[in-house]
């Protein structure tokens, strides 16, 4: 295969995995959605395979789904401790009414 024919399938590779996220009107990827498209990122660029121009691509879409996947775990870091504090509200207060 001719370099141009690796470029352009590479280019294409790179569409055809674009996120959902990249449309304004779409929600975004789920946490196992994002992450399991990472790993195929992360694949791709071990290959060594991906032209430049991909290459780019695919890092700033791995960045953003990066930053999604951490948005993700902080948010359910959260509710956790809420739930935790919740819980310990409920045992003092059963504690101090016994």
């Amino acid at each position: 295969m001719s370099e141009s024919a690796d470029l352009e399938r590479g280019d294409a590779a790179a569409r055809t995995h674009a996120p959902a996220a990249d449309t304004p009107s779409s929600e975004p990827p789920s946490y196992e959605t994002a992450s399991a498209r990472v790993e195929e990122i992360i694949r791709r660029l071990d290959s060594g395979e991906a032209s430049l121009d991909e290459t780019l691509a695919l890092v700033a879409e791995g960045k953003q789904l990066i930053e999604l996947c951490a948005q993700q775990l902080a948010a359910v870091g959260g509710a956790l401790e809420e739930l935790r504090l919740d819980e310990l509200v409920a045992r003092l207060e059963s504690e101090a009414g016994a």
